[in-house]
């Protein structure tokens, strides 16, 4: 029988923040004990876009954004993608959704930013549905609402992660359906609140983190991390702690053992500290190729999957649409990128996971085990353009020597030919995320 599957996802959360990958103080017990006693810890794990609205249309589709069109914020999910809620619902699977949608408005076009999401918008998730299409415009830290399938607001006054986790309780607690089901549960936190200029923990967060250790990549002066990171820190524990509801439940109803659950994110967040980043666009807190913004936590409970294990081969968020869709039984079209992460031990794994970078700038990157390539095209508009024939080099890194990324090694002789495999491999993954033969022109 085809397991049930819970997917968890956090908004903006630096892959360090889970104790099990190195944070300090203790803020994730729930998480710490799923890796330690549960689950596959992928530690390496890479988003192929850090943008909220691309990384959210390529799971929901096992596409790039390139692919979907969906390659910035503000540009809806065409209506004839085969999703993860279809390929589910034709293997027998029901779909619930809940949270933070982000790919139902277009800017300039319709907006469903504070409406509610027209059945057509919401990718295939047609029956249980408790979100909005842009959370942090219909919600604070405390208090908002979101819509059920009819289209009726629900409003909430307590703390956002806690109330929104309450639908997803809902639908675990009340399912009593004889299908196997899949549940997204789309969380907002950390992600900073747009409106307020703030990250929005729960009360007491800044007394109960004040003491934190900051990463080290994060230095004293740069950015806005010494003002927001014990707030931050405070999102992530009330994520560790509705986690930890959701396993409960789970447990009591019986479904845990035949349940596969991911817990991920969809970018990380670097705190304002790289303001030289953008080339003819913007960034705030992401938006760029560097380790903090697109390295995200990745576990993964279930059949396939060895409790316990720490993975140390780098994996892609691309490669979960193929996952899910192998547990589930579903048919999979060649078009759907990435890989099953259940064959992750296989000797041809390839080590590597290809990012499309936009809004900031035009870019492509190869983070491979050990280096990182990146290329740019300071000649295209990040807002409007997807993509480019040509680039230029940007940074090769060596992120075994400098795993904090401030020695630029182009034009480092020593490197040359670690430079020139990075570059072909990089045109590669371009090709076959359906960008045609893109050049390279050295810096």
């Amino acid at each position: 029988m085809a397991p049930n599957i819970v997917f968890f996802f956090s908004d903006q959360q630096r892959w360090d923040t889970l104790g099990c990958n190195g944070q300090i103080p203790d803020v994730t017990p729930r998480l710490d004990a799923f890796a330690r006693e549960d689950a596959t810890n992928f530690v390496n794990c890479i988003t192929p876009q850090p943008v909220c609205g691309p990384a959210r249309a390529m799971l929901q589709t096992g596409l790039y954004p390139t692919q979907t069109g969906c390659f910035r914020n503000a540009i809806s999910l065409p209506r004839d993608c085969r999703t993860l809620a279809k390929a589910m619902k034709e293997a027998g699977y029901e779909v619930g959704y809940v949270g933070k949608w982000h790919l139902a408005s277009d800017r300039g076009g319709e907006n469903y930013a504070t409406l509610p999401v027209p059945v057509e918008r919401r990718g295939g998730y047609d029956g249980f549905w408790r979100a909005a299409d842009v959370l942090e415009f219909t919600s604070h830290g405390y208090g908002g609402y979101v819509y059920d399938e009819n289209g009726n607001k629900l409003e909430f006054d307590g703390y956002r992660t806690d109330c929104i986790t309450d639908h997803a309780l809902d639908f675990i607690h009340h399912y009593h359906g004889e299908k196997p089901f899949f549940l997204f549960i789309s969380h907002i936190e950390p992600h900073h609140q747009n409106d307020r200029n703030d990250y929005e923990g729960p009360e007491g967060s800044k007394e109960k983190y004040k003491d934190f250790v900051a990463p080290p990549d994060l230095r004293p002066g740069e950015g806005d991390w010494e003002q927001f990171y014990p707030d931050y820190l405070g999102c992530v524990n009330a994520l560790d702690t509705n986690f930890g509801r959701v396993v409960d439940a789970l447990k009591e109803r019986g479904f845990y053992d035949h349940t596969l659950v991911v817990y991920a994110s969809d970018h990380g967040c670097h705190f304002k500290t790289l303001k030289n980043e953008p080339v003819g666009g913007y960034d705030d807190y992401k938006r760029n190729s560097f380790e903090n913004t697109i390295h995200v936590p990745l576990l993964i409970k279930g059949p396939g999957f060895e409790p316990g294990r720490r993975e140390e081969k780098v994996v892609s968020l691309i490669d979960l649409p193929r996952t899910l869709m192998t547990a589930a039984g579903c048919r999979i079209g060649e078009e759907i990128q990435g890989r099953p992460l259940q064959e992750v031990s296989s000797a041809d794994w390839e080590n590597m996971a290809y990012v499309q970078i936009s809004e900031s700038y035009v870019g492509r990157a190869l983070r491979g085990s050990r280096y990182k390539y990146v290329v740019y095209a300071p000649d295209k508009n990040p807002r409007g353009d997807s993509g480019s024939d040509v680039y230029q080099e940007r940074y090769l890194f060596d992120l075994k020597e400098d795993p904090l990324e401030r020695h630029n090694l182009l034009g480092d002789k020593e490197y040359e030919e670690v430079r020139v495999a990075m570059r072909d491999r990089l045109i590669r993954f371009a090709a076959r995320a359906g960008e045609g033969i893109i050049r390279i022109k050295e810096d």
